[in-house]
């Protein structure tokens, strides 16, 4: 892994308020010196902003900042662990993170990533809100889960009969931490980080079938560059539903890669490297030639 203490020069964390004045923890990475751009990241189910280090510590030194916050029900935020009342909560939560973002670095380009779940989020997000593309240059949709996934389907039916008469019940999602990457030091770490959860609501369950089949039904209203990410050997979000989407996105600024073997968890998995780089690359080609920056 890169040297963690070396490559991050300052960080920052707080809260802000989420729909219904839910507290919703960020934390934030700043270079030394010049900023040319943001990443702002959205996790996904059961994760949280702080599992990012290897994008953190790769894109600090290339003059970008990184900015992520924990989901409602997730990390340090407040909520019931994996329980939302509507998708709604999620998309209005993500444009509150993003004008806290552009009040703290006013005129500066930001790329909107969206890993798992969090890939649903960003997607229905662009696709509900558009993207001022004054400020927001593309999305990044990293493994999103917008395919077949690997949750037990008794889990599945058993979500969608109680959404409706106890949304608030919880369950074990059932998934597979192996298949998240390839690496043992990652997959054991995992086991020994207190803000991961494996938990999912019935509500949850039917709000995220419902949104996902919203996105490919509104696929080719796409208008804004997209990048796709996606491991070949996915076992959590498999890949075929990012391909799916991606051929039905019509917009031209388009571009899926696919890794052969590569698992959920990209950006941990033993190649990584490659991955970050083609993030990176991807992201300098979508800096405008000249960045303007508000003084104010």
């Amino acid at each position: 892994m890169i040297n963690h203490s070396k490559a991050i020069a300052s960080r920052q964390e707080g809260k802000f308020s989420g729909v219904g004045g839910l507290d919703l923890y960020y934390q934030s990475w700043h270079p030394g010196g010049e900023v040319k751009g943001i990443l702002a990241i959205v996790h996904g189910l059961g994760g949280h902003s702080g599992l990012y280090s290897t994008i953190v510590e790769y894109l600090l030194p290339k003059e970008y900042a990184i900015y992520g916050f924990d989901l409602r029900g997730h990390g340090r935020s407040s909520g019931q662990r994996g329980y939302i009342n509507n998708w709604a909560e999620f998309r209005d939560d993500l444009q509150t993170f993003l004008n806290l973002i552009q009040q703290q670095q006013p005129g500066y380009p930001i790329f909107l990533l969206g890993h798992s779940m969090g890939g649903v989020i960003a997607l229905d997000y662009i696709l509900r809100y558009g993207l001022d593309k004054s400020t927001l240059l593309g999305v990044i949709a990293f493994a999103p889960s917008i395919g077949k996934v690997g949750v037990p389907l008794s889990r599945l039916i058993l979500g969608k009969l109680l959404s409706h008469i106890c949304p608030h019940f919880s369950l074990n999602i059932g998934l597979d931490f192996s298949a998240g990457s390839r690496d043992q030091k990652i997959l054991d770490s995992y086991t020994q980080d207190k803000f991961r959860h494996t938990l999912a609501t019935a509500r949850l369950s039917t709000e995220f079938f419902a949104t996902v089949d919203w996105i490919h039904t509104h696929a080719k209203k796409w208008q804004v560059p997209l990048l796709i990410l996606h491991g070949g050997a996915d076992r959590i979000a498999l890949p075929a539903g990012s391909e799916i989407f991606y051929q039905n996105v019509v917009y031209p600024d388009k571009l899926r890669i696919e890794y052969p073997g590569g698992y959920h968890d990209l950006h941990y998995d033993i190649n990584y490297l490659q991955v970050i780089t083609d993030l990176a690359n991807w992201m300098d080609q979508h800096l405008p030639t000249a960045v303007s920056r508000s003084t104010q």
